[in-house]
């Protein structure tokens, strides 16, 4: 059994700060969206784009700064991101056109949020050998802490303020707070102790091997597994599905005459649901396995989006959006758990890197998907029917998953060492 480190709990504190704020900035875009388009004139679909190319910027971004991370530790990449963020937020809010505030706020924030997420899910899962789905599910439940922390603050500052001094408000939060967190992120000990060097991990002495051990593999070798592969799709056809939802909930919420204040506590409660499905999910991963919780999540996940077109007052949202927040928050932090599981400690950055790529791609679908069939068809129901396909599409994807055989004692393995 090895000896964990009590300071991997520093880290799962201060990925779940990091998360909250920095996921909290991205989408206050979805509060301000109305008062953005008001006071410029701009489309939604127009404003919506931001997002979408923010998602697209995370996605080709994730496996850059997931490679980055393996090469030179998550401390220089986390706080690289945090400077990107405050200064996005600070010009973002000063744009006085939308190419630019599309520019700021699509590629600058993208680009600054991916070198958070990214490099704090590969930490923690070097962290830990035992708890490592709770912790995992721990971090992400920081970063799902949010909606009902970033989201109320932000439409609380722009009621008494208008939408760029309300930026600028959060981008002084993010300067204040996550530089200096930043500085308490450090790199697994097992990492540091090898350099990252493959010779190192499979000669660790055996008074320190862990439980898990993964096939040696390269880096080009891993990219090109089945199992690399499918947990890219997976992970796209997932984020397809909640991306329009989440973005557009409180849209939605509005247009169907339920005041803003009211429609952005929807999106508190869908915040809170997560926290809870992180914690759960973690939990039934450690028991359950990864990989099955994931697939029964996805399924519940596609029947959770449909749900959106039966409901137009309060309370049905309320009803909605915390049973489909509980699902896709918890079945997220799964993925990070079956790369640790699958593949070699020292490739953790690029692997999961890789499959948030794939999870960036599908969240860009959401915003301006959904703000095309808003100004197309006056309206919101074909969002979640194609939300409600694309959760089907994920569930099937992953019931093709097959873990690494495990090395027997006569192959050449890795030893995975947290």
């Amino acid at each position: 059994m090895v000896r964990e480190s009590p300071y991997r709990w520093v880290i799962v504190a201060a990925g779940g700060l990091l998360g909250c704020i920095a996921v909290g900035a991205m989408f206050s875009l979805p509060v301000l969206l109305r008062p953005v388009s008001e006071d410029t004139g701009w489309s939604v679909t127009g404003i919506s784009m931001a997002m979408t190319i923010g998602f697209l910027v995370m996605a080709f971004a994730s496996m850059f700064w997931g490679a980055v991370t393996d090469r030179f530790g998550p401390r220089p990449v986390v706080l690289t991101g945090s400077v990107i963020l405050a200064v996005a937020l600070t010009f973002s809010a000063r744009a006085e056109s939308l190419f630019a505030f599309q520019s700021w706020f699509g590629f600058a924030i993208g680009l600054g949020v991916a070198a958070i997420f990214v490099p704090m899910m590969a930490c923690v899962t070097g962290w830990f050998e035992t708890q490592r789905s709770l912790a995992v599910s721990l971090v992400s439940a920081g970063m799902g802490t949010a909606p009902f922390t970033m989201s109320p603050l932000v439409a609380w500052l722009g009621t008494y303020n208008d939408w760029r001094t309300t930026l600028l408000i959060v981008a002084g939060i993010v300067a204040v707070v996550m530089i200096p967190v930043s500085f308490l992120v450090r790199r697994a000990p097992a990492l540091d102790a090898s350099a990252i060097a493959p010779a190192a991990e499979t000669a660790v002495p055996k008074a320190t091997a862990p439980e898990t051990t993964v096939p040696e593999m390269t880096v080009g070798q891993a990219v090109r597994t089945p199992q690399f592969i499918i947990l890219m799709l997976t992970n796209f056809f997932c984020c397809a599905t909640h991306s329009g939802p989440i973005f557009h909930t409180v849209s939605y919420a509005v247009a169907c005459g339920i005041p803003m204040i009211a429609a952005v506590t929807i999106y508190s409660l869908e915040g809170i649901a997560g926290l809870g499905g992180r914690v759960a999910f973690g939990i039934l991963g450690d028991k359950l396995g990864a990989r099955n919780v994931l697939a029964g999540g996805l399924l519940l996940q596609s029947a959770g989006a449909l749900g959106f077109v039966f409901v137009s007052e309060l309370g049905g949202f309320y009803a909605v959006a915390g049973f489909f927040g509980f699902i896709y928050a918890g079945i997220m932090p799964l993925y990070a758990v079956l790369a640790r599981e699958n593949f070699p400690l020292r490739m953790m950055g690029t692997v999961i890197g890789g499959t948030a790529m794939a999870g960036g791609f599908g969240m860009a679908l959401g915003p301006i998907g959904g703000g095309w069939i808003y100004d197309t068809f006056g309206g919101y129901f074909w969002l979640y029917v194609g939300a409600c396909a694309m959760g089907i599409g994920a569930f099937l994807t992953a019931l093709t998953f097959r873990p690494f055989a495990r090395p027997t004692a006569a192959s050449p393995a890795i030893t995975a060492v947290s």
